[in-house]
């Protein structure tokens, strides 16, 4: 991934370089950190960066901070402000990759709550390769952390720690990443993405009770497929057996975008190529996150003044 000039950091736009955290810090010992990925799209016609759903990712790292009792939130308002005075001053004229992040940037135990620091990085780039070739897929002998052990639909950065330990698995055994189970033994989702199927027709994903992040991408892609691929979609408990009856398959999320599954556990998924209706929804998706198409305009915010 490029990097940047600038980086936000505690308050203000700093050179990359110098945007640090000490190694005594909270955040750093325990993990004591959430954070957004937020995808902003380039189109080159209109001359116009688009942030893609900002106000759902931002309200979402808000409820993150109140999840995890910091002793103070950084609103909404405050985080979108400042990310955008970063794109503009670093300039980005191109797809680029935000995350803001709160930390906790006090020193202590692991119950230390504050004072608490927010950076933003904001970086042209990172599109992973398997959005157009598509991936292979491990079923993890890692188990999904549960809800009552670790809030997943909150996005802190120690929770990826089980998601890592699945992917690092995955790689060394020869697959490009996993998917999870959880402990009732149901498909959860991957290391940082949500898992869809295309089965008789129909669109099937675990629901939010099976685990996952609510994932702002996953409620984009339930809305898409209906829409432009006129496919029905059903949110329900997958076995691991039913996933070798899957016709297509594909992980979402603001990294992942919309990734076709090849194969599952060397087992091809439909014919081992990337489908009919994964090929439509992954052009509906970039067709609308860049602004190429008038729907859905709530869902894309302006960087530059026109």
């Amino acid at each position: 991934m490029a990097k940047t000039k600038y980086v936000f950091f505690n308050g203000e736009i700093v050179p990359h370089d110098e945007a640090k955290v000490h190694v005594s810090t909270t955040a750093f010992k325990f993990g004591a950190a959430v954070f957004e990925g937020v995808r902003g799209y380039w189109n080159e016609r209109q001359e116009q960066l688009y942030l893609f759903r900002m106000p759902e990712h931002m309200q979402r790292l808000e409820f993150s901070q109140r999840m995890m009792r910091f002793d103070e939130i950084i609103d909404a308002d405050y985080v979108t402000g400042k990310a955008i005075e970063l794109i503009r001053a670093n300039e980005v004229r191109e797809t680029l990759h935000m995350v803001p992040t709160v930390f906790v940037n006090g020193r202590g135990g692991p119950e230390t709550r504050g004072p608490v620091a927010l950076s933003i990085t904001a970086n042209p780039g990172f599109t992973r390769g398997f959005v157009q070739t598509g991936c292979s897929v491990q079923v993890s002998s890692w188990q999904r952390v549960p809800d009552n052990a670790m809030p997943v639909r909150v996005k802190c950065n120690a929770n990826y720690q089980n998601g890592r330990l699945a992917a690092v698995q995955a790689r060394s055994d020869g697959y490009d990443t996993a998917l999870l189970l959880n402990s009732r033994g149901k498909v959860s989702e991957g290391p940082g993405q949500c898992f869809f199927m295309i089965r008789d027709g129909k669109a099937i994903t675990p629901g939010t009770n099976n685990d996952i992040l609510e994932s702002i991408t996953r409620d984009t892609i339930l809305t898409l497929l209906p829409r432009y691929c006129g496919v029905e979609v059903e949110e329900r408990d997958v076995d691991r057996s039913e996933l070798a009856a899957a016709d297509e398959a594909f992980f979402c999320g603001t990294a992942w975008e919309v990734t076709p599954i090849l194969d599952i556990d060397r087992l091809p998924v439909g014919s081992g190529t990337i489908g009919p209706v994964v090929t439509r929804l992954k052009e509906a998706y970039f067709q609308v996150t860049k602004g190429e198409v008038d729907d859905y305009p709530e869902w894309r915010m302006p960087v530059y003044e026109t």
